[in-house]
């Protein structure tokens, strides 16, 4: 069995090497018991979040990893401020019409929307600290998907726990992850150019590749991948052009 004080070396080191994650100016704490790493404190985006959680997983003698890591939002928000933006997001999105939508507000359960006929699923919405908590059923890992990224557009958002699940169970691929991400940056305001874009999927890795006029929009497309459940790491390929 590896020392404790090596496990925990290697884990540092591996996160300090990698440029997707700024410890200098997001400190990352970092422990270490029974085969277990757990990581705490707030970086800068999701992409850091999973880039630090892969490489702690990665590392030798760690067979598992507690995840405390949020991100810090553009703006701080206070739960209710929260809570209403993630509702309106998800009533207006059209991929999500035919779900039901209720929301915890002081411990109780509110109903939001009803669906008669067809239903594609029940979410039920919580939010903790910055946290959002999408929990209930849905049809498609489309539609758990759609809605995990809703989640993260949300301003104050510090972290979500998709606990969607899919009924009836659903095989996951490397198409169903681009199908999602088509959908996504399609719904992206940010996004102007989306049918330039181009994405591949292997193993949840993304790779995007295509034109846009403006390396904002070239960061939000790599954002949105970031952003998809089960996506561990992207690849943009994307080049900008005036």
């Amino acid at each position: 069995m590896r020392a404790k004080n090596d496990i925990l070396r290697e884990v540092n080191a591996a996160i300090e090497r990698e440029p997707g994650v700024n410890r200098h100016r997001f400190p990352v704490k970092i422990d270490y018991a029974d085969g277990v790493a757990i990581l705490e404190g707030e970086v800068e985006s999701v992409s850091a979040k999973k880039l630090a959680l892969e490489h702690a997983a990665a590392v030798r003698g760690v067979r598992g990893v507690v995840d405390r890591l949020r991100v810090a939002p553009a703006a701080r928000k206070g739960d209710g401020a929260v809570r209403d933006s993630i509702c309106g997001f998800l009533l207006r999105a059209s991929e999500l019409t035919r779900c039901a939508l209720r929301v915890y507000v002081k411990g109780r359960l509110e109903t939001l929307r009803t669906v008669t006929g067809e239903s594609s699923g029940t979410i039920d919405l919580s939010v903790d600290d910055g946290v959002i908590t999408l929990d209930g059923s849905v049809i498609s890992l489309s539609h758990k998907r759609v809605a995990g990224v809703l989640a993260w557009w949300t301003p104050g958002c510090r972290d979500v726990v998709n606990s969607l699940d899919v009924q009836p169970p659903e095989a996951d691929t490397d198409a169903e992850v681009v199908d999602a991400l088509r959908l996504v940056l399609e719904m992206d305001p940010l996004i102007p150019h989306a049918d330039q874009i181009t994405a591949a999927c292997h193993d949840y890795v993304v790779t995007l590749e295509g034109t846009v006029t403006a390396e904002p929009e070239r960061r939000q497309a790599e954002m949105d991948a970031w952003a998809l459940f089960a996506v561990d790491r992207v690849i943009n390929r994307i080049a900008v052009r005036a």
